[in-house]
């Protein structure tokens, strides 16, 4: 499958799932509390691209759509007010609400014991 053929298909999902949208943008923002901004920013350029598109999110933001662009682009390095922006604009869009929850994390042991004893049952 082509890059374009990619493209397409998440515009489309985008634009006939509801549910694949709030999936991307809950993805999105994981990655970026998670430590992964790259992954995340190409996400968000995705369901940009797909949804509310740049040139709204420009006015949104009050930004030019061109710097909009390149702070989603791989080599882009937006602040965090612009990435706040950004996701309250997309959600807005979108009509849902970000919400965040810590847990504790499982260790790799606690995890793989878990699994062995799913296994004996």
């Amino acid at each position: 499958m082509s890059n374009r053929e990619i493209i397409e298909t998440i515009t489309a999902r985008v634009q006939s799932e509801p549910a694949f949208a709030r999936a991307l943008l809950q993805q999105s923002t994981s990655l970026l509390l998670q430590g992964e901004p790259h992954t995340a920013k190409l996400l968000l350029r995705d369901l940009v691209n797909a949804s509310i598109g740049f040139e709204q999110l420009a006015r949104d933001m009050d930004k030019p759509s061109k710097s909009l662009h390149r702070m989603l682009s791989a080599t882009g390095n937006p602040t965090l007010s612009h990435v706040s922006a950004m996701l309250a604009a997309i959600s807005a869009h979108l009509g849902v609400e970000i919400q965040t929850r810590v847990k504790p994390a499982q260790s790799t042991y606690h995890s793989v014991m878990q699994l062995r004893e799913t296994c004996r049952r």
